[in-house]
């Protein structure tokens, strides 16, 4: 029986399919597919032969990964083999302190210790998570580091001015000068708790964010790193919602945010600022918060992702006050548990920790300026990546990530050509790494150890600042190696038809009694 036989289809006098086994999704496909057909000028059975990448990659994603049995033939070319670009450091050395392996040529200082005594006095707390770097004077660097305590602590951060009495979390900022000697630290933001990510603003202030819903916490705030515990500090920005926060990052050239959620399941927000000026206190004005959804998927979630998938994404107006529960009632991307995010030349990275086949997690990117969401990085080794956490952008192009899994927690980087390798292990204990971040003149990594509390800095033969390969990143196609991959049969199947592979393994996907 041919394949135009088996597919079952009649037109009626208004130009439509009629079918009589297919579900929703297939109808669509095949709506699409014979519009192709019959506006070329193409007959039935060939309509199979044309829609291209398209089309195709709009209607991969209703079963999830490519994973067919005995699949022996692949889309791309085999990544075992070298690629162009940057690839890491070589192998790590192990350090007779046993505290952190890095790559020959760089080196480590602890800053900052949990239990250190700060100039006034004060214990440097506990928890150390989210953080981001800034120019300060004289060569300066400003560190704002969250504090993920909750409302009993050991090290609480004992603010003067908090805003929730009892809660243990906050911020603390660190003046780092020359040689990476700590001039000064102190509390900048109190009475918070879960205080996890955050996401630098462009005008020198940072977002601490509440990964929490317990006890009437769950905001932003907005936290001056030099005017300490001021007034906005203390005022929780409502309209970027009251959900379990993790990490956001700002489109600068829009000053629109993208905020993330610590949750199962968890959603990709959207803040509209009512005053996109991005100066300080622009953010207290409010704004819109919205969350992504793709109307061409019959069940919103990110489990029926392909590597290389591109969606185009629409944003659903929320109610900030029930911001989680209003997103799933309105049918909005649901993914398994998103931590960070960071944006770059265009482009909003962000992951999901526990998410994929292995669950070993997921990188995402989101482009506003086409609006699509894509699948970038899955892993599937513990070897290569596992529970990916926050994540920043190097200053030449690389996607750095902070594991937070199992065993020996890594900095691992993510190239353009889809490389994985590791900067630094975590040899001290099995504590996750947080707050992954560069100096403005990217000359030095700043990163936290959550457990017992250390912020780090690391300096070394860093490849030099690359614009034009940061936005190569941003551009760059998903890892060869997570490719679909197909059977023989399959791949003989799209041969004898005429088809491509993709073609073939599309309607494979849908169900079509194809072979």
């Amino acid at each position: 029986m041919s394949l135009t036989e088996r597919l079952k289809w009649s037109v009626n006098f208004e130009g439509r399919v009629c079918y009589k086994e297919y579900s929703t999704p297939q109808k669509d496909f095949l709506e699409v597919m014979l519009m192709k057909s019959s506006n070329s000028g193409l007959n039935r059975r060939n309509f199979l032969k044309v829609g291209g990448m398209s089309t195709l990659a709009l209607t991969l994603g209703s079963t999830g990964v490519f994973s067919l049995a005995g699949a022996t033939k692949g889309f791309a070319a085999d990544s075992s083999k070298p690629t162009s670009g940057f690839g890491g450091y070589g192998p790590l050395v192990k350090d007779p302190n046993g505290v952190l392996d890095l790559p020959r040529g760089f080196h480590y200082k602890m800053l900052s210790r949990t239990g250190d005594i700060m100039p006034n006095g004060d214990l440097v707390p506990s928890a150390h998570d989210g953080m981001a770097a800034y120019k300060g004077e004289k060569g300066t660097t400003i560190l704002v580091r969250n504090h993920e305590n909750g409302t009993n602590s050991d090290y609480p951060v004992n603010g003067k001015k908090p805003w929730s009495a009892g809660a243990a979390g906050g911020t603390t900022t660190l003046i780092v000068g020359q040689n990476n000697k700590v001039i000064d630290q102190y509390v900048s933001s109190s009475g918070t708790i879960r205080n996890c990510a955050g996401g630098a603003t462009t005008w020198g202030t940072w977002l601490t964010m509440e990964e929490t819903r317990d006890m009437g916490h769950g905001f932003v705030f907005e936290v001056n790193p030099l005017d300490p515990e001021n007034e906005m500090s203390r005022t929780p920005i409502r309209d970027m919602g009251y959900f379990s926060h993790e990490a956001g990052h700002v489109d600068p050239s829009t000053g629109i945010w993208y905020l993330t959620e610590d949750a199962s399941p968890s959603f990709l927000y959207r803040f509209t600022p009512h005053d996109r000026s991005q100066k300080l206190g622009s953010l207290q004005k409010g704004g819109i918060l919205e969350a992504a959804a793709i109307d061409e998927l019959p069940a919103a979630a990110a489990s029926q992702f392909s590597t290389g998938q591109k969606f185009g994404v629409v944003w659903k107006k929320l109610n900030p006050e029930i911001a989680q529960q209003d997103a799933k009632d309105k049918g909005c991307i649901q993914f398994s548990r998103l931590e960070g995010a960071y944006f770059s030349e265009g482009t909003l990275w962000f992951d999901d920790t526990s998410a994929g086949s292995a669950h070993l997690g997921r990188v995402y990117r989101y482009t506003p300026a086409t609006n699509n969401l894509e699948l970038f990085y899955e892993s599937t080794d513990k070897n290569d990546l596992e529970a990916p956490d926050n994540i920043t952008i190097t200053p030449w192009g690389d996607l750095w990530i902070a594991e937070d899994g199992g065993g020996n927690d890594r900095i691992v980087g993510l190239t353009p050509e889809g490389n994985i390798y590791t900067f630094a292990e975590n040899m001290m204990n099995g504590s996750e790494f947080a707050g992954p971040t560069f100096s403005p003149d990217g000359n030095t990594f700043f990163v936290n150890m959550q457990t017992p509390g250390i912020t780090f800095a690391i300096w070394g033969p860093f490849a030099r600042r690359n614009s034009t390969r940061r936005r190569a990143m941003n551009q760059a196609l998903p890892p060869a190696s997570l490719a679909p991959v197909v059977s023989d049969k399959l791949t003989a199947f799209a041969e004898e038809q005429g088809m491509s592979i993709l073609e073939a393994a599309a309607l494979e996907r849908h169900g079509m009694p194809i072979l």
